[in-house]
């Protein structure tokens, strides 16, 4: 263990964060995504929801200021009338480890081959729909 570190984040991880360079992006992905067959890295956090995981992963990785929209999110597919209440519960994270920041929202076979693109993949066991988020990492000053 270490000090200041969020229990929830594994040594894969912490790894993963480090390695990562500015404009990199790590997907987030919850329990129905696809995340061993789109990750170039896969950490599974399985048991634990996509808030916490995100919670703990904005205490050390800053969000890319040089970028107008650093958090994306796949967009409810057309027609289907689900309401994904845990984006609320992601902007709150957000602004409250990194101030206000814009978030771009993409259709889901856009999402998916962004995230064939990212750095890495985090896998949850997270149930809520369209719970999938990517963070673009920013620079430390």
């Amino acid at each position: 263990m270490l000090k200041k570190i969020p229990s929830i984040l594994s040594p894969e991880l912490l790894k993963i964060l480090m390695e990562m360079g500015h404009g990199d992006e790590i997907v987030i992905s919850d329990g129905n995504f696809p995340a061993a067959s789109m990750a170039q890295r896969l950490v599974r956090l399985d048991g634990h929801g996509v808030p916490e995981v995100l919670e703990a992963i904005l205490e050390l990785m800053p969000l890319d200021v040089y970028t107008d929209e650093p958090v994306g999110l796949m967009e409810v597919v057309k027609g289907d009338t689900y309401v994904p209440e845990i984006w609320d519960t992601y902007k709150a994270i957000i602004k409250e480890k990194e101030g206000d920041k814009k978030i771009c929202y993409e259709e889901r076979f856009a999402f998916y081959e962004r995230a064939k693109k990212a750095y890495a993949v985090v896998a949850t066991g997270e149930t809520s729909l369209y719970a999938n988020i990517i963070l673009k990492k920013g620079v430390v000053v």
